[in-house]
């Protein structure tokens, strides 16, 4: 659990936190297509409904 601020209740609150990251190399992957992956599977564990229906 982390405090994360929440603008329209002008206040902090508890939020669990799952810490995601991902390595690759330069080499063969754009960092940019690797920023928009980890993006993906994030939004994925946020709403897992979603990756079901778009497959």
């Amino acid at each position: 659990m982390e405090p994360e601020w929440v603008s329209d209740k002008s206040k902090f609150e508890p939020r669990l936190i799952l810490p995601l990251s991902l390595s690759y190399d330069h080499r063969l992957i754009d960092g940019a297509d690797a920023a928009r992956f980890l993006r993906w599977i994030a939004e994925a564990f946020e709403q897992p409904f979603l990756l079901s229906v778009q497959g």
